[in-house]
């Protein structure tokens, strides 16, 4: 699968774009990820194409826990689907689909951070691998 994550909003501190470098790194021997920063949402239209699968992550989106989020990713690859947006830190436009990382609001950083981390766990669970080293 081929994942682009798409953070628009406010510049993201150093450490959180360690942390999403360290998932990429991780996430490569599972699928293709891609990490985009855009300042606003008119960017992101410029980027999004028909073709892919178009998530928001929002609090009031779709609660769901690791082993679900698995499963729905796992869904997704064996429907066909390839290619997935997930956009964070914008949800005025039209998406395939919307999932809570929390119910509560968080800063644009850890709320990527944390996707990037539940997309490997994720990888992790589908593959009956360790989470934890």
């Amino acid at each position: 699968m081929n994942f682009k994550i798409y953070a628009i909003g406010d510049k993201l501190d150093k450490f959180y774009l360690e942390a999403i470098k360290e998932y990429t790194k991780r996430l490569s021997r599972y699928c293709k990820t891609s990490f985009i920063y855009l300042k606003s949402p008119e960017q992101l239209n410029k980027k999004l194409t028909n073709k892919s699968y178009i998530i928001f992550i929002t609090p009031q989106g779709l609660h769901l826990n690791s082993e679900e989020f698995a499963q729905k990713l796992n869904a997704w690859g064996v429907s066909g689907t390839s290619d997935v947006s997930i956009i964070i830190g914008c949800d005025n436009l039209d998406s395939d689909e919307q999932i809570a990382i929390s119910s509560m609001n968080m800063d644009l950083g850890l709320t990527t951070t944390v996707t990037f981390e539940q997309i490997y766990r994720a990888y992790r669970i589908l593959n009956n691998q360790p989470y934890h080293k």
